[in-house]
């Protein structure tokens, strides 16, 4: 007993030494190294490598430069060069950061000095931030009477985010350490431009990452990695640290400029080849892809009704427009196969003149290799639908025939093919048809319509529903 009381008092001997010793500071300019992997879900994983000097026994080392919007909860610290001799006791994080605001509130009820233009001073007591309100002589005056000056910096106010460390050493020796954290505030979106040739079947596709980063910190000629999927987030967002931790992980990239995708658990995960810096406040964009000649197919579609079989004949039906869609298969043989993650289209298609113009836009999700895009660019304006209900019978209790009729009109120069998608309820069956049927769901017909330029076509169908 008289042992362990004596080791417990040396201990805290030890830790009242380093606690009243100057802590060393280690800034950016020690950094050797930095990898950051960012998420599409506002998060990003930083790992910085620096080299260090750690006070034999127990000191207190300031880690600066951190980012602002850090999870101190997060933070893992290892020597890469001693990682037996190298233990963390207590960590701190600072960010009660110093701005003349926190000077005055840390001031509050204490004595300051307001010099006069003559170089003289009163000595006041400052009694609240708001106006200010000082006492001096005994008497409460409202705002400045001079220059406020403090006679010290008060404590627990840093510069900029700092992580404190008490640590144990069993070297004075430097070595390089790593240290790992979580941090909000960066982001990063994907972004498509597709150019359509003349005839709307071949197509140059580049794809581009914009990364933002509002974290608080400049990761510097960092190895970046990007994480693309539906990461599911906990209401408590530290439980992803052990996740994001494993994916920094993967492998290191050769040195080029271009992204390289690799499967990664149920998502994928995209590294830059080389390095790039990725300031603090500052939008950047890099190159993902860049294809040509990529085939396109151009699809005009015009969607049944939703519910039609419920109105009985003479009932008028909304009529929908012509929508009109491009689909491109993601795969190696179109001069793809990079697995695509979310992002915007946005579809450009050069005028008479050879100008490029805006045709376009919409999203597509996640999009594995050897999958389709499509891709809605808006409704027909030459290509127009109609529908009508042409008949309309109740046979028995639950069990109906209708017949439908379906005008196609092309104002184009060029035949156009109209494909047709029709929603039929319950127990069906075709009785007749104009054209040939495709059952593609156990609910769904659909039809290709060819319809001539400046011309027309009509689809005529029967069915019998039990429902």
């Amino acid at each position: 007993m008289r042992r362990t009381l004596i080791a417990l008092l040396l201990l805290l001997t030890l830790v009242a030494q380093a606690a009243g010793a100057t802590p060393h500071s280690i800034t950016r300019d020690a950094q050797r190294d930095v990898m950051l992997t960012i998420y599409n879900g506002n998060l990003g994983l930083v790992k910085d490598v620096r080299e260090a000097r750690f006070a034999q026994g127990l000191g207190e080392v300031q880690f600066m430069d951190v980012a602002a919007l850090i999870d101190p909860t997060t933070v893992h610290l290892r020597s890469l060069t001693d990682a037996a001799g190298l233990k963390i006791l207590e960590q701190n994080y600072e960010y009660d950061l110093l701005t003349s605001q926190k000077l005055l509130e840390k001031y509050v009820g204490r004595k300051v000095r307001l010099y006069q233009g003559d170089g003289t001073f009163h000595e006041a007591t400052l009694l609240s931030t708001s106006g200010p309100v000082f006492e001096i002589g005994g008497q409460i005056h409202l705002g400045y009477t001079g220059r406020l000056v403090l006679p010290a910096l008060p404590e627990n106010l840093v510069s900029k985010p700092t992580l404190v460390w008490l640590t144990r050493s069993r070297s004075a020796a430097p070595q390089r350490v790593e240290a790992s954290y979580l941090t909000g505030g960066i982001t990063w979106k994907a972004d498509y431009v597709l150019v359509l040739d003349a005839t709307d079947r071949k197509s140059d596709l580049t794809g581009w990452v914009t990364i933002d980063n509002k974290s608080g910190a400049t990761y510097g000629n960092a190895a970046l990695k990007l994480v693309a999927g539906d990461v599911n987030r906990a209401q408590d967002e530290r439980r992803l640290g052990r996740a994001m931790e494993m994916a920094a992980k993967s492998a290191a990239a050769d040195a080029s400029r271009d992204f390289k995708s690799e499967g990664f658990f149920e998502y994928h995960l995209y590294t830059l080849d080389g390095r790039t810096t990725v300031k603090d406040r500052q939008t950047k964009q890099l190159s993902l892809l860049a294809a040509s000649d990529v085939p396109v197919t151009k699809q005009l579609i015009y969607w049944g009704a939703q519910e039609y079989y419920r109105n009985s004949y003479g009932v008028p039906i909304s009529n929908q427009k012509v929508g009109v869609y491009l689909e491109l298969k993601n795969s190696k043989e179109h001069r793809l196969g990079l697995p695509l993650p979310k992002g915007k289209v946005r579809v450009y298609k050069a005028d008479a003149a050879g100008s490029q113009q805006f045709v376009g836009e919409d999203w597509i999700d996640h999009t594995p290799r050897d999958e389709r895009v499509k891709i809605k660019m808006g409704n027909a304006f030459d290509v127009v639908g109609e529908r009508k209900q042409t008949d309309f019978r109740k046979l028995a209790a639950h069990v109906w025939e209708v017949e439908w009729e379906i005008s196609l009109r092309n104002h184009k120069k060029e035949a156009q093919t109209v494909t047709v998608i029709e929603p039929v309820p319950g127990d069906w069956q075709v009785l007749s048809s104009t054209h040939k049927h495709e059952k593609i769901e156990a609910h769904t017909l659909k039809y290709e319509i060819p319809v001539p330029r400046d011309g027309a076509a009509k689809l005529v169908y029967r069915v019998r529903i039990r429902w």
